[in-house]
């Protein structure tokens, strides 16, 4: 047995010896990755240096506003179409046209406008008439009617056609409605073209609703827009009490672990039972019907998964899937109880330290300010990034043209060559680049802006797991607890952590962030190869992410126990990370059943509070209960705040429990540091709580005193 150890532990490492000095969390300590903490700060400047170049060329306004076939924006003070605040588009079904997905630009002339058109008009109607005044103001700006109509529709000065429009995101679009099963554009069916013949509607409406996607969207986003308006307050209430109950729910766990935990997993195996009696029931029941015996290989695969749940096959193979996990579940019971007793003395435990350093309960939201800053930081460098190009001209034709696609001179190109040989083209603005130096390294830009982000948000989310598991691990080894512990152990930890482990945080997050780009970058592949019929690829790109995304959580869970032992000896990450994952080898199996009796606990945690405020939220916006007489909002979509308070409910849950998750992981790592260094003698004694100790017959033998 003893070389059995032996060899064990020099398989896992070392254990930790006793040290009589060691009182928990190390203060004098010395700073680890210098180094990294170097190339972060050059990072940091090397950041701040591309926002300003970005902000320096970069111009929101193209995002924001629309503009016309000359580049020049609509509605902008200072400009020549200040007073024109829409765009309009010639003829709207040429938006459908590929051409919008390569150049983002539909290919048909646009303009800024004061107004949309409000009625039916056509150039060829109002060409000689009192109507062209009116229809003018849609033409090209300086048109003179100086030509013919064939020679003003070939020439594209003006639009063949004028049909009611209504502005989306200062666009206008053609106000489509149904009428008895018709589309229809105002009360109009048919419209004249330019030439005199009529057409049907429909073929205008299709290839509007492909240009703009689905009209409707406008009345959605409006309608959804007025319900925050009225609901607002109401959803700030269901967050408030979705805050409420995670503490309460937290403060039952301080009492009530043991029973919650217990009853938890009773009511998984009495479901589990259940599903089995019913599966059987069901399969009792389909005997002798008809078409109930034919199997799932003869049936294939099958659009409407309710057929499956008419074959008996299927109710035996949910039968037996559900029986392998009952008796499963019942044996890991009866073999690993010993192990669940220590899970749930440390969540009580773990209860107590929360309620000692209350103040943790509120770091969850310096995490959060934080990452609000990368987030705003990486997204307006992005947008500055984005919109710091120059405006490019290019020909556009609807037939074929030699010329077709090539860059031109909006002012030179009516007496250019290319407008001989293409008579019907057109130079338009077609999007925003360059050919200098810096428009060349934009992409590069782009990709350093992405993993910077990703550097920064994970620095903070280390920041903030030393912090607590440096508050925590203050906790567990203090022998008398809480005279023992240090006036503000949550603010202590936070200085030691910026202090003298801001490199081994940046080295932490660096590794975690450079496999989440390439995620990133293997996803944009993986788009671009959907349309390709390479399988070999396809499978390749598959393993690929499957083999990075196994990575990224490994990283991850490495990352956090490493943070725990920075936290508490204030060693380098590589000698904190291999300490924490050669400790966590020599008790894989206490490992195992904690981290999934917690996780476990946790889920139904929150589901438990986000079920019980949207289930409160459903039937309040729906007006099934009344607190007072008609407090709900009327609505014109009832799931819009209900949607918006769950999604908040699940974000204060996960915030208030990743602070509970975190100090339980702290003091499991103490609690085997614990073990391994200390018998419980007077010179070495337990300093795992008095539940600890009597689950695992441990006791501090007393001093005999002479």
């Amino acid at each position: 047995m003893g070389k059995e150890r032996q060899f064990y532990y020099g398989k896992h490492g070392t254990p930790q010896k006793y040290d009589p000095a060691f009182r928990g969390p190390i203060y004098n300590r010395g700073c680890t990755d210098i180094i990294c903490c170097v190339f972060l700060f050059l990072a940091i400047v090397g950041y701040v240096a591309v926002g300003i170049i970005a902000w320096t060329h970069g111009d929101p306004r193209k995002v924001i506003y629309p503009t016309d076939s000359r580049g020049q924006f609509c509605g902008q003070k200072g400009t020549k179409n200040e007073n024109k605040p829409f765009l309009f588009y010639f003829n709207i079904v040429k938006c459908a046209s590929p051409l919008v997905l390569l150049e983002f630009q539909c290919p048909t002339p646009q303009i800024c406008v004061e107004k949309c058109p409000s009625r039916y008009l056509t150039y060829l109607n109002a060409h000689a008439s009192e109507d062209f005044e009116y229809y003018k103001q849609y033409c090209l700006p300086g048109f003179q009617k100086n030509k013919g109509v064939a020679e003003v529709l070939r020439d594209g000065d003006c639009p063949a056609v004028l049909i009611p429009s209504k502005p989306f995101a200062q666009r206008c679009f053609p106000a489509v409605h149904a009428h008895k099963g018709v589309l229809m554009v105002g009360n109009e069916t048919t419209y004249e073209d330019g030439l005199g013949s009529r057409k049907n509607i429909t073929e205008l409406v299709e290839g509007a609703k492909k240009a703009s996607g689905v009209l409707e969207a406008r009345q959605l986003a409006m309608r959804i827009f007025e319900d925050y308006t009225v609901s607002w307050y109401w959803i700030i209430i269901g967050l408030i009490i979705a805050m409420v109950l995670s503490l309460l729910f937290i403060i039952l766990l301080r009492f009530l672990a043991g029973i919650m935990v217990w009853v938890m997993i009773v009511m998984v195996i009495l479901v589990l039972g259940y599903g089995i009696l019913h599966c059987y029931m069901e399969y009792a029941r389909l005997r002798g019907e008809a078409g109930s015996d034919v199997s799932l290989v003869d049936l294939g695969f099958q659009t409407d998964f309710r057929v499956y749940l008419h074959l008996r096959q299927t109710w035996v193979a949910f039968m037996i899937i559900l029986s392998i996990i009952e008796v499963i579940i019942i044996l890991l019971l009866i073999f690993l109880r010993k192990r669940i007793l220590i899970a749930i003395a440390l969540i009580k435990e773990a209860s107590r330290a929360v309620g000692y350093v209350m103040c943790s309960l509120l770091y969850p939201l310096v995490t959060f300010f934080l990452l609000c800053l990368c987030i705003a930081y990486w997204a307006s460098t992005a947008i500055f990034l984005s919109t710091s190009n120059e405006a490019v001209y290019k020909i556009f034709n609807d037939t074929s043209c030699p010329v077709a696609g090539k860059t031109c001179n909006p002012e030179t190109f009516p007496s250019s060559n290319e407008s001989r040989l293409c008579p019907g083209a057109h130079c338009q603005f077609a999007f925003y680049g360059g050919e200098s130096t810096y428009h060349r390294a934009l992409l590069g830009l782009q990709i350093f802006n992405v993993f910077m982000f990703f550097w920064l948000a994970n620095f903070v989310l280390a920041l903030g797991q030393v912090t607590l598991a440096g508050a925590f691990a203050s906790y567990y080894w203090a022998m008398n607890k809480p005279d023992d512990l240090p006036a503000f152990p949550l603010f202590s930890a936070f200085g030691r952590a910026l202090r003298y482990h801001t490199g081994s945080l940046a080295f932490g997050s660096l590794l975690l962030a450079i496999v989440q780009v390439i995620r990133v970058m293997l996803e944009y592949l993986d788009q671009r190869l959907k349309a390709a019929e390479n399988k070999f690829a396809k499978f390749l790109m598959s393993c690929l992410k499957c083999c990075f995304w196994c990575l990224e959580k490994f990283i991850k869970f490495l990352n956090r126990n490493a943070y725990i032992m920075i936290a508490i000896y204030g060693t380098n990450f590589c000698t904190s990370a291999r300490n924490a994952f050669f400790l966590l080898m020599r008790n894989i199996i206490r490992v195992a059943v904690l981290d999934k009796v917690t996780d476990f606990l946790f889920l139904l945690g929150k589901l438990l509070i986000v079920g019980s405020v949207g289930i409160l939220a459903f039937f309040f916006f729906t007006h099934r209960i009344r607190i007072v007489q008609d407090t709900a909002p009327p609505l014109n979509y009832y799931w819009v705040p209900v949607v918006t308070v769950v999604i908040g409910s699940y974000l204060i849950a996960h915030g208030f429990f990743s602070v509970y998750g975190m100090c339980v992981d702290t003091l499991f790592l103490c609690f085997l540091e614990d073990l391994e260094r200390n018998d419980g003698t007077p010179e070495r004694p337990y300093f795992m709580s008095l539940t600890l100790k009597k689950i695992l017959n441990k006791t501090n033998k007393r001093q005999v005193e002479a």
